[in-house]
This record gives structure tokens, sequence and C-alpha cells, in this order.
């Protein structure tokens, strides 16, 4: 019986993801979840209280399984600036991926505070990962700019999302010399 439970719950988190993915909250409801699973809305009800609560759910599952591959390529650079540059590429790489789609299209507005509280800690940790490699290049201040960088990752995932002009790949490579290089052009810009 546990397990019965346990893959039903499974099946309800792998609907949310796909509905989040197709129409961000507005398609998270109890009546999509119940079709997409085959299970009667009141089911739903039985496994989850509230939209929020499957939101709460998705992000403690989801976002300790994308971190954790975030911190396995940190861990396998080998220089500072390398554990930097795959700190950003992973997470832009990841951004794509349905499980960080699903995540980023939850309203954190609809949480309650304890949900917000565990995804700030969640995403503090993230940003742990680089602090020990600025430290190791000298940065006088590795957790500020720990912070920063998380913004520049931040803005080049929505601009991924956005569909921009640019090539993806472009948008990648852009971040990363932003991050590694700052605003000084690391090749001579043509005349």
């Amino acid at each position: 019986m546990a397990q019965h439970r346990q893959l039903q719950r499974d099946a309800l988190l792998e609907a949310a993801r796909a509905l989040l993915v197709e129409g961000g909250m507005e398609a998270l409801t109890f009546p999509n979840l119940a079709q997409r699973t085959g299970l009667a809305r009141s089911s739903v009800y039985e496994y989850f209280r509230s939209r929020a609560a499957v939101v709460a759910e998705l992000s403690a599952v989801d976002f300790p399984a994308w971190a954790a591959e975030i911190a396995a390529a940190v861990a396998a650079a080998g220089t500072p600036a390398a554990r930097v540059e795959a700190y950003v590429r992973v997470q832009l790489a990841l951004a794509g991926a349905p499980r960080h789609r699903a995540v980023a299209a939850i309203s954190v507005g609809e949480l309650d505070d304890e949900a917000r509280e565990r995804i700030r800690a969640a995403h503090g940790q993230l940003v742990d990962l680089v602090v020990t490699a600025l430290a190791d290049l000298g940065h006088r201040e590795p957790g500020l700019a720990a912070v920063l960088i998380q913004g520049i990752v931040e803005s080049a995932v929505k601009r991924l999302e956005l569909g921009a002009a640019e090539d993806p790949t472009v948008v990648v490579d852009s971040a990363v010399a932003l991050v590694l290089h700052g605003v000084v052009p690391t090749e001579p810009a043509g005349d």
C-alpha cells in the first residue's frame, strides 16, 4: 500500500512538472493533475492540500537533485577559475531541463512562509558552492561576489527562457566571460 501511494505521489509530481513547463502556475490545477494521472480529483486532495503544497513538494524534491549536479561539476573542476566556470555553465545547461523549468515557473507568492524559507535556504547553499573558489582566487569579498555571480546566472537563465535572439551558446559563453573577466573584453574588439 505504501509503495502504491508513493508511485501515485511521484506520478502527481511528474504531472505537476509537465503542467508548470507547459503553462506555468495557471496550468497547475487539481483537475489538470487528476486528468494527467487518471486519478479522481478528490484523490489528488488525499496527496496534497493545495497547489502551494504541490509546489513546496516539487521544490523539496527537485532543487536538491539540481544542486547535487552543480556541486558534482564544481567539485570535478581542477582550478578555482574552472570551478567558477562550471558553476555558471552547469546551471545554464540545467536551465532547459524540465525539473528546472518547473521550479522556475513556480510563483513564490503562492507559497507559505516555511516553503519560501526552504527555497531561500536551498538557493543559499547553491551560492555557497562558489564562495570557496572565489576565496581561492583571492577575492576580497567572496560571499558578495558569489551572490552577484548568481544574479548574472539568473539573468542569463531568463534570457534563455525567453528564447532571446542570441544563440543559447552565445548567452552561456557571454555569461561565463562576464563572470570570469568582468566587462573588459578578453579579445580585442574588431574595428
